[in-house]
């Protein structure tokens, strides 16, 4: 099955998005400025990835609090199962780590829920930004905080990014 990639400009930093026919697969930061290393089995297509790109344009303008795309993350049964509940926090909300494991079933999973949560290949989408420590307080983002802080920002209307 062929894999296919584009890059997005966004406000916040430049991203990769990786897809195939199964769905939407990574959304990758570029990290301290340097370009992502593409696989050389991937296909560049910005054609592919129409759909998320016009999404993903139209949540930093503050015009979509919902994504609708199809999703192909990999990770474990745990890892889906955090993922898929991350979904539910709705925009502009925020949980705890501690309030997302008893979500799931395993109240005691805190760390195992936040290494989950780290590992999440699809953020922004899939919205691991929306989950903060129990003090409230911003807790690590595979992006980098100041990126986290921005998407929270958005989400509650006190940061316009386009």
């Amino acid at each position: 099955m062929p894999i296919f990639y584009t890059q997005l400009a966004s406000p916040v930093s430049p991203l990769l998005l990786v897809s195939d026919d199964a769905g939407l697969r990574q959304i990758i930061f570029v990290k301290n400025g340097n370009p992502t290393p593409v696989n050389p089995e991937w296909k560049e297509s910005p054609a592919a990835l129409r759909e998320p790109v016009r999404q993903l344009c139209a949540y930093f303008a503050g015009e979509l609090e919902s994504f609708d795309l199809p999703l192909a993350p990999e990770g474990t049964p745990f890892q889906q199962k955090v993922w898929d509940e991350l979904c539910k926090i709705p925009y502009g909300q925020t949980i705890s780590y501690g309030e997302l494991a008893r979500r799931i079933g395993s109240p005691n999973a805190c760390r195992a829920v936040g290494l989950a949560n780290g590992s999440n290949p699809i953020p922004i989408v899939i919205p691991c930004h929306r989950v903060i420590g129990s003090n409230g307080k911003l807790t690590g983002y595979g992006g980098g905080l100041p990126i986290k802080e921005k998407l929270l920002a958005l989400e509650r209307r006190q940061l316009r990014l386009l």
